[in-house]
């Protein structure tokens, strides 16, 4: 009894580790990379008309604030950097000094948000736009995450 136990249990040790990655990659949820992404004449790109996005540089619903400088910019874009690194599912994608793309992956079915932060010494500020890439609604995460980086620096 206690043999064929043990054998169930190996069995479903075996098969977890070579579904988990079949199974993560058939349910990721990730979508394309945007190619509108980046500073363009002092702005980010700006967010869909769903509400699964927040910006900095937003006139609507989708406004949230600037992150204050914390020192300098060049300062408050290392902090930046820390944050994002300390953060699950992060990952630098483009860090040019003044710009950071990272990408957030969620750990259930791998839904991918683009973060971008700018340096904006014109206003003495970082912008920031938060976005999901599928889906009309994001349930408020990219809100909560820039609030949680804000909160960090």
């Amino acid at each position: 009894m206690m043999r064929t136990l043990m054998s169930i249990g190996l069995a479903i040790v075996m098969w977890l580790s070579v579904m988990s990655p079949v199974s993560a990659a058939m349910f990721s949820f990730a979508g394309e990379r945007p190619t509108n992404l980046g500073v363009n004449e002092g702005r980010l790109a700006a967010c869909p008309a769903t509400p699964n996005c927040v910006s900095s540089q937003a006139k609507d619903d989708h406004q949230i604030a600037p992150l204050a400088y914390v020192g300098s910019g060049p300062e408050t874009m290392a902090k930046i950097k820390q944050a994002i690194v300390e953060l699950p599912g992060s990952e630098i994608i483009t860090d040019s000094g003044n710009y950071i793309y990272a990408e957030f992956t969620s750990s259930l079915l791998g839904f991918v948000d683009d973060v971008e932060f700018y340096c904006d010494d014109a206003v003495g500020a970082v912008q920031v736009r938060s976005a999901a890439r599928l889906g009309e609604s994001d349930l408020g995460v990219n809100a909560k995450r820039v609030a949680e980086i804000r909160a960090m620096l």
